[in-house]
C-alpha cells in the first residue's frame, strides 16, 4: 500500500534550507547526519526503511551533557531543522554519552553569567523546550542514566519517554534555592498529578526508572541499554501510520487536554476535518478501508500540501 510520507517530493524535492547545514552519508547508508555549528548536538536522519525518523544526539561528555550556551544553540538549530523538514515523521532525542541523558543546566558556565544573562538564558531554554513540545511530529525522549533538572524538563517536553532501569530522574533545583525554570512545574503535574509533582519538586527527590514508570512519568522502563531499541520500535510503528493523521491526532490531544469536554470535542472535529477533507481525506479513508492506496495522484498530493500550509 502506497502511503503519503512527504509532500516534499511533490514540491520540487524540498529539503531543509540552511547555509550552515551539510549532508553526510555514512558507509552503512543507514543515517544521514545534519551537522550544525554546535559540536554538542548532532541531528541525523535514519534512512532506507526508517526514512522519516530523525534522531538528535547529545554529545557533551565532559559535562555529562549539561546544557550551556553552545548546547542550547545546537538544540535550537536541531529543532528548527526538524520543523522545516517536511519528510520528518518522528523525532528521538538520545544521548551519546554512556549512563547519562542530560545532567541539567551547566552551573559552572552559569556562574560566569551576569544576572541579566542568566535570566535571558533561562527564558531561551524555556522557549526552546516549548518549541520542542509544539513540533508537529511525535517526539520520544530516550533516557539512559541521569535526567536531572533541565534534562528532565527537556524529556517532559517530549510526547513519549522511554528509560532504562538504571535511569535516575529528578528536579533537584530546590536544593539550590531555585525552582525548575524550563517548564517542569507545569509539565510534571500533568503527567504524575499535582500532589506527586509537589512532593518530587519540594524534596528534590531522585527516582529510578521503575518508579518513574509506575507513576506515569515514563511510558516504558526497559533493561539498561535497551531504551533506544524500544524507542526505535515505537518510532517505526508511528512511521508506518498516516503522517497527516498523526499530526492532527497530536494537535487534538495537546489542545483538547486543556479544554472542557465540549470544547475539546469541537477541536477534535476540526482536526478530523483537516485530516479528512471532502476532496482528499474522505477519499483516502474510503481507499484505506478497501485496502487500496491512500494517495494516487500528484494533484491530490499537492492538495494535501496546500492543506498542511493552511494549518
Amino acid at each position: 500500500m502506497v502511503v503519503l510520507t512527504s509532500v516534499a517530493k511533490s514540491l520540487k524535492n524540498l529539503k531543509i534550507q540552511s547555509s550552515s547545514t551539510h549532508l553526510f552519508r555514512f558507509r552503512s547508508i543507514r543515517t544521514l547526519l545534519l551537522q550544525s555549528a554546535s559540536e554538542s548536538v548532532k541531528l541525523q536522519q535514519l534512512t532506507d526503511s526508517d526514512s522519516g525518523i530523525l534522531e538528535v544526539n547529545l554529545e557533551r561528555p565532559a559535562t555529562k551533557n549539561a546544557i550551556g550556551k553552545d548546547m542550547l544553540r545546537g538544540l535550537q538549530y536541531a529543532f528548527e531543522a526538524v520543523n522545516k523538514d517536511s519528510a520528518a515523521k518522528v523525532l528521538m532525542i538520545c544521548s551519546s554519552v554512556p549512563k547519562v541523558f542530560c545532567a541539567g543546566a551547566d552551573l559552572k558556565e552559569r556562574k560566569t553569567m551576569s544576572p541579566s544573562e542568566v535570566q535571558n538564558f533561562v527564558h531561551s531554554l524555556r522557549s526552546t523546550f516549548s518549541y520542542l513540545e509544539e513540533l508537529y511530529i511525535p517526539t520520544i525522549a530516550v533516557i539512559e542514566g541521569a535526567a536531572l533538572g533541565g534534562g528532565l524538563e527537556m524529556a517532559l517536553s517530549c510526547d513519549l519517554r522511554i528509560c532504562g532501569e538504571d535511569a535516575v530522574l529528578g528536579l533537584p533545583e530546590t536544593g539550590l534555592a531555585i525552582i525548575p525554570g524550563a517548564g517542569g512545574t507545569q509539565r510534571l503535574p500533568r503527567l504524575v498529578g499535582k500532589s506527586k509533582a509537589k512532593e518530587l519538586i519540594f524534596t528534590g527527590q531522585k527516582i529510578g526508572g521503575r518508579d518513574a514508570m509506575s507513576m506515569g512519568l515514563v511510558n516504558y522502563c526497559v533493561a539498561a541499554g535497551e531504551a533506544r531499541a524500544k524507542a526505535l520500535e515505537i518510532a517505526r510503528d508511528i512511521n508506518q501510520k498516516g503522517p497527516l493523521a498523526i499530526r492532527m491526532a497530536k494537535r487534538a490531544i495537546d489542545g483538547g487536554v486543556e479544554l472542557d469536554m465540549a470544547s475539546a470535542l469541537a477541536l477534535r472535529k476540526t482536526a478530523m476535518n483537516s485530516s479528512c477533507t471532502p476532496r482528499i481525506g474522505w477519499k483516502a479513508w474510503q481507499l484505506l478501508l478497501r485496502g487500496e492506496s491512500l494517495i494516487t495522484k500528484a494533484s491530490e498530493t499537492l492538495h494535501i500540501a496546500a492543506q498542511l500550509i493552511k494549518l
